[in-house]
């Protein structure tokens, strides 16, 4: 598919920028258009519920890329960073590994001090269970939400036209910004929002996969909520059977009510899996990806070059 005919875009910084505001129009469209068969689900409105809507927002944002992917630039699906291989596979159960061991040594951060103790509550084992997995799939969703649109096809165009620190610059403060509105959110909380922003984009372009992004991100999120039971960007609404945490200290390091990410063991915790990310041998481009000629790599290649000229 790499190389098929497309629709005649304009050459240069023009085509780039109609092909943001594209993404922009049609993600909206299919968002609306989605929305009303979500709202049909008989499924929780309240606590998890928000959250199990982002469904909407993945499946639009992936959609408008997919397809801007083929009429805009004759690329395939999988040039996303969607494709599915066992490579791909196995770099998502690595990713999971860097977002937990991030988020762990958040939590440590926090014990360290003497600031986070555990007290028993109401439930059984196999609820426990239950919520873990049901929690997994429903932050697993959220966070290919999030990287569909933050380190899906914008970036990409943002990377191949400006460059990928400009990419990963640009989109970390949009990131950061979209939690702007979340409860108990303060500057440390952005700023270190901004560095998970960092972290997601190298963690795609080291790999190229949008799968190894989200389950770093996925793997944070869900450690944080449900298996130490703390709150996510200042959202409570995950609880765990069986046992209720209580962090105290000062808010400067523990996160206070927005959670890890509102202190300096988030930024602790994202330093440790960008770390990662970047020393890790297995973590590299995904074969199957880079053969789908995803449009980062057009800059290297010089198809950039040849646009503008």
């Amino acid at each position: 598919m790499y190389g098929a005919r497309t629709l005649p875009w304009p050459a240069g910084w023009p085509g780039e920028a109609l092909r943001l505001v594209a993404f922009g129009l049609l993600f909206l469209a299919l968002a609306a258009l989605l929305s009303p068969l979500w709202w049909a689900l008989p499924v929780p409105r309240d606590g998890i519920g928000p959250y199990a809507a982002t469904a909407v927002t993945a499946a639009a944002a992936l959609a408008a890329g997919w397809l801007l992917l083929r009429v805009a630039d004759g690329r395939s699906a999988g040039a996303l960073g969607t494709a599915v291989s066992g490579q791909a596979m196995r770099q998502a159960g690595v990713g999971m590994g860097v977002g937990l061991a991030g988020l762990t040594t958040a939590v440590v951060g926090i014990g360290a001090v003497g600031s986070l103790t555990y007290s028993a509550a109401p439930g059984t084992t196999t609820g426990w269970l239950t919520t873990v997995a049901l929690h997994g799939g429903v932050f697993t969703v959220a966070a290919l939400a999030e990287e569909a649109l933050f380190r899906g096809y914008p970036f990409q165009v943002l990377a191949r036209w400006a460059g990928p620190v400009v990419a990963t610059a640009v989109t970390s403060v949009l990131f950061a910004a979209a939690h702007g509105m979340n409860p108990e959110v303060g500057v440390l909380a952005l700023l270190n929002i901004f560095l998970a922003g960092v972290l997601l984009a190298v963690a795609y372009l080291r790999t190229l996969s949008l799968w190894f992004a989200t389950a770093v991100h996925m793997a944070w999120n869900w450690a944080m909520a449900t298996l130490f039971d703390l709150p996510v960007s200042g959202i409570a609404a995950f609880d765990t059977p069986l046992y209720d945490a209580s962090v105290g200290g000062p808010q400067w390091w523990t996160g206070g009510g927005f959670g890890p990410e509102g202190g300096l063991v988030g930024s602790l915790g994202f330093g440790v899996a960008l770390l990662l990310v970047l020393r890790l041998r297995v973590v590299a481009p995904d074969t199957t990806i880079v053969a789908a000629g995803p449009l980062v790599l057009d800059r290297t290649r010089g198809v950039a070059q040849r646009m503008r000229g």
